[in-house]
């Protein structure tokens, strides 16, 4: 059967509301219990990846496949799901070309995920530096985004960009890459507020949208599919004192790509 495991952004929500109704409870109108940062029904703080144990509804629980191990599934939770369901709704697959803007925490996932899906992958990145690991994980292409070229040479080209960074974009330069029709989505939440021309979209019927993280039978799913497809997280497992340290390397982009807690040396 595998492990069961509570889903990694939700405990639970109030399954009356249409979006929970529907199975895509991340959009809960009424409001979910976050596994961080959030009231519980008790009146504690969740503690997410820091709990050594967590209290959750049966029905926000998954199952961990064989063969996928608890270390490497830990962060499809988050980053896994977080770029399965737009990928999975905007129809990357077979003939679609899609592009991951950033190569980190998320955009390592989406580009394993989409081609495991069997679209054509390319990776909008600042720099070549990530390149090699770009190609290794399934990209077929891979662009530096500095360089100016890059956007003339692939005006026009995408079905689906997934923008994954959390910086702020010229998103009138990048909606400029989709193909007539084509879908950019955005999965990184940058601080500041982005602004676009509606004619980047009006013109060739583009649609500019977002996505948060799946449901449960969606997370189920993706796990699933990682696991048939044998998609794991690439991870640096760390000790509990090692997490500031791990913190300040991420502000430094130096992880590749996502650290994972070993829970057993939690105090």
């Amino acid at each position: 059967m595998g492990d069961r495991v509570g889903v990694g952004c939700m405990v639970n929500s109030c399954r009356e509301c249409v979006p929970c109704l529907r199975g895509e409870e991340q959009y809960c109108l009424k409001g979910s219990t976050l596994t961080y940062g959030s009231i519980d029904a008790d009146g504690t703080l969740t503690q997410g990846g820091y709990s050594t144990h967590v209290v959750v509804d049966d029905d926000f629980v998954v199952t961990v496949p064989e063969g996928l191990g608890l270390d490497e599934a830990a962060p499809l939770l988050c980053a896994g799901i977080t770029t399965y369901s737009p990928l999975r709704r905007w129809g990357a697959g077979p003939g679609k070309k899609v592009a991951v803007v950033g190569l980190g925490g998320l955009g390592h996932m989406a580009v394993k995920i989409a081609h495991a899906m069997g679209a054509e992958v390319t990776v909008l990145s600042q720099s070549l530096k990530k390149m090699d690991d770009g190609l290794r994980l399934g990209a077929d292409h891979y662009y530096a985004t500095s360089d100016p070229a890059t956007f003339e040479q692939l005006a026009g080209t995408f079905d689906v960009i997934l923008n994954t960074v959390s910086a702020k974009l010229d998103l009138d330069t990048f909606l400029g890459l989709l193909a007539v029709g084509g879908t950019m989505v955005n999965v990184g939440a940058p601080a500041e507020p982005l602004s676009l021309n509606v004619f980047s979209l009006i013109m060739q019927g583009r649609v500019y949208a977002g996505s948060l993280i799946g449901g449960i039978r969606e997370t189920q799913e993706m796990l699933d599919f990682c696991a048939e497809h044998r998609i794991g997280a690439e991870i640096e497992i760390i000790p509990a004192e090692k997490i500031n340290e791990a913190y300040e390397r991420v502000l430094a982009s130096d992880v590749r790509y996502r650290f994972v807690i070993d829970t057993a040396t939690l105090a």
